[in-house]
């Protein structure tokens, strides 16, 4: 309870006990008693009961989040040029009244939910794009009374900003910039940029108005229901389509490991082949070089051949038959050895 109240509430019980003292002096008057006590109580509480309703309805006390503005019987305009501070202030009683208003920020917000928007029902704003779409957009303005401009937003709204400015004000900033965009823009690329736009309207209307625009939210888009069911069906289609290019680079990966995998075992059977060609190679070159020195050997040596044929014979033979039609090839040494004297 403030001073103000106070004040009010002794005033209240001064008036209280005046009229019953007042009450007890007449009836004690009535029966012939003595009323001199009850009299000058009657009296004191009067006083009194006058003095603080005098006082009590000239003070004034603004709260810390208030502005007041003082309407006037007298003086040019009937307002007073400047608003009253939060504190408590005198005014002079049954001349002034003060109208408040709070400084607070006050949120409007128009929403196809019924219980977020301020008022009942689907409240949000039919917007109809570039592209000829219907939507419904719901948003929320957070504003404040400008406390420098509190004498002009009295003179021009009273009370009355809220319905006959900020919200009229807003639905129709927002149905402006929205119908600039098309509908794929305003839910997708342009969103940001539309409602950095409606922010900007709204500043400058507001700023004229004496309010100020502390932030503007644009809480939903919603479509249609036949233009919602086909961006539902383009949807599907894209995903379908998504899903069949899928298909696709998986199949082109697959015949491409596939054709890797041939390919590296083609490049192995070629350098197999390729390795067997030169062991082949090398080995001819080897067998050659060998005959080439057997050749060297026998020609400075005839007799080498002869001793090979030798070593290879059985240790124990003693005759050696050849066909009658074969030459000799070889001088064959005599085979019987001799017998010792």
């Amino acid at each position: 309870m403030n001073i103000a109240q106070t004040v009010q509430f002794v005033a209240s019980a001064a008036w209280f006990l005046t009229i019953l003292f007042g009450i007890i002096a007449l009836t004690r008057a009535g029966r012939g008693q003595n009323v001199k006590g009850f009299s000058l109580l009657f009296i004191v509480f009067l006083v009194s009961a006058v003095l603080f309703t005098g006082i009590g309805a000239g003070l004034v006390f603004i709260e810390p989040d208030e502005i007041g503005v003082v309407i006037t019987a007298v003086g040019e305009g009937g307002i007073r040029p400047d608003p009253l501070p939060s504190g408590l202030h005198w005014i002079v009683p049954f001349v002034n009244r003060v109208e408040r208003y709070s400084i607070l920020r006050q949120t409007y917000t128009m929403s196809s939910v019924e219980i977020e928007g301020v008022q009942r029902g689907d409240d949000s704003i039919q917007v109809r794009t570039k592209d000829g779409q219907q939507v419904y957009v719901d948003a929320s303005v957070i504003y404040a009374v400008d406390p420098t401009k509190a004498i002009d937003l009295y003179r021009t709204w009273r009370n009355g900003y809220e319905t006959g400015l900020v919200r009229p004000v807003a639905r129709g900033v927002i149905r402006d910039v929205a119908s600039q965009y098309g509908v794929e823009e305003i839910v997708s690329t342009k969103r940001s940029e539309m409602e950095q736009l409606i922010t900007q309207e709204l500043q400058r209307v507001f700023e004229r108005n004496n309010l100020v625009l502390q932030d503007f939210v644009l809480r939903n888009i919603r479509f249609s229901e036949e233009y919602a069911a086909a961006v539902e069906q383009k949807q599907i289609a894209e995903q379908q389509a998504q899903q069949a290019k899928f298909v696709v680079e998986q199949k082109k990966q697959e015949a491409e490991q596939a054709r890797q995998i041939a390919q590296g075992q083609a490049d192995a059977a070629v350098i197999a082949a390729k390795g067997a060609a030169e062991a082949r190679i090398i080995q001819a070159q080897a067998e050659a070089e060998a005959l080439r020195l057997i050749a060297e050997a026998l020609a400075e040596n005839p007799n080498l051949l002869t001793y090979q044929y030798i070593t290879k014979l059985a240790p124990g033979i003693q005759v050696m038959l050849v066909p009658n039609d074969n030459p000799f090839l070889l001088p064959l040494p005599t085979l019987t050895p001799s017998i010792p004297q």
